[in-house]
């Protein structure tokens, strides 16, 4: 078997199916364990950390582990920098059979840092009997050093080993996530996966294959070009529940623009009206104009205003906001800071006076949809996320990128990868 530790929704399962493969994921949350049922992914519901490690050996041949990164992750309080030197000592005892995990455990600031050496307590266990003959594990980039003691235990039973920061955007992802690789195998020389492309397109030469240009986001969700389609309005509002950040009048509005992508200026005479109402106009000496959103709600045109759309990774105030014609930034959930919107602004510069002294109404931002995140992470459009919408983007941001994991998995399978297996907008 492939055992899956800490298997979340299936972003490893997913691409080992792409491979022809499978895997048996153990996983805690009920949510995630529902959307795996959905796809088809074999689960034990449970701890990892209470499973015992003693039905495994001489049944395993690859070992992978994504521990939870909320201890880690730069979109929490990173507690997990504190503890670092507790979970470092669960590993090196782990490595030797002691088990020290309830005296760390109580010292801990986060409890979810010591999960990182979970993985450990099961690699112990298997070396026992030769097991396994592959190794794949992900974090976020301030576990590296903590995969780097990983590595040097490894070694000394006989593996080969790499470790490193890659780039899930090398490898086809719309999204320029970076994360803690390591990467063993008792049978084959360790190395990261070739990356398929670059921030800048490169020819193949003497040197080798070339390398595509990332794909962008509207690549990705199949917008076609990059100035003009509208985000598609999700109903009932944001990842938290919130309240749909549109008048129901403008939302038709809003979702025809999608498809034209366009803007007619307002009647001569108006100003913009502020960015926190949607879709209305503001007479320029001041008063409300008191037609309902409907009646407000401007036509589109092929001569008419367009909008350039960029993705904005969260509420703060050094987001990261890139154009629709980029990768998305680093995708982070489970938080009411940590939303994603699409946000407008004009293609053109001076969006504030267009032509004629007219102003031109600016959309609003539009909470992203959890078929667009999950596509954003390379999954597949249909991909059947299950519980609210709190619940299915908490799975969506703690995954593995499939495309990324099918690109990393491939060698210890011994089989061909090609990209275009993974279809991503329908």
């Amino acid at each position: 078997m492939i055992l899956d530790l800490f298997a979340g929704p299936g972003g490893w399962s997913h691409a080992l199916t792409v491979l022809g493969a499978r895997d048996i994921g153990l996983e805690w949350d009920t949510w995630a364990c529902k959307t795996r049922a959905q796809a088809g992914q074999l689960t034990i519901q449970t701890d990892v950390a209470r499973y015992p490690v003693w039905i495994f050996p001489g049944r395993v041949l690859g070992l992978i582990a994504s521990p939870p990164c909320q201890a880690w992750s730069m979109a929490g309080k990173r507690l997990g920098l504190v503890d670092q030197p507790l979970v470092h000592q669960a590993v090196a005892d782990l490595a030797v059979g002691r088990d020290t995990r309830e005296q760390l455990l109580a010292a801990c600031a986060d409890p979810r840092s010591l999960l990182a050496a979970e993985p450990m307590r099961y690699l112990h266990a298997l070396n026992s009997v030769g097991e396994p003959e592959w190794v794949a594990m992900e974090e976020v980039p301030d576990v590296l050093p903590l995969w780097r003691q990983y590595a040097a235990v490894l070694r000394t039973w006989g593996f080969s080993v790499w470790t490193g920061i890659l780039n899930a955007a090398d490898y086809g992802v719309p999204q320029t996530r970076r994360r803690a690789i390591l990467l063993a195998s008792r049978v084959r020389i360790a190395e990261p996966p070739p990356p398929t492309h670059a921030q800048v397109a490169e020819p193949e030469s003497l040197f080798g294959p070339g390398r595509a240009r990332w794909v962008s986001m509207a690549e990705a969700l199949g917008w076609g070009r990059t100035d003009g389609p509208v985000p598609t309005v999700c109903a009932g509002g944001g990842p938290g529940g919130g309240p749909e950040p549109f008048p129901s009048g403008s939302r038709k509005t809003l979702t025809d623009a999608r498809d034209r992508g366009t803007w007619t200026p307002p009647p001569s005479g108006v100003v913009l009206q502020s960015r926190r109402e949607a879709c209305g106009w503001i007479v320029r000496d001041g008063s409300r104009d008191d037609r309902s959103v409907e009646q407000q709600a401007p036509t589109f045109t092929a001569e008419a205003h367009r909008w350039a759309w960029s993705l904005r990774s969260n509420n703060q105030a050094n987001a990261t906001i890139r154009r629709v014609n980029q990768p998305a930034g680093t995708l982070f959930f489970g938080h009411r800071a940590n939303e994603c919107t699409w946000v407008a602004e004009s293609a053109a510069p001076g969006w504030e006076e267009a032509p004629d002294g007219q102003a031109v109404a600016v959309p609003e931002p539009i909470r992203i949809n959890a078929r667009e995140a999950g596509i954003l992470q390379s999954f597949p459009a249909d991909y059947p996320w299950q519980g609210n919408k709190s619940q299915q983007f908490s799975q969506i941001g703690n995954a593995v990128p499939p495309r990324l994991a099918a690109h990393l998995l491939a060698p210890h399978l011994n089989v061909p990868f090609s990209p275009d297996d993974f279809a991503l907008a329908a």
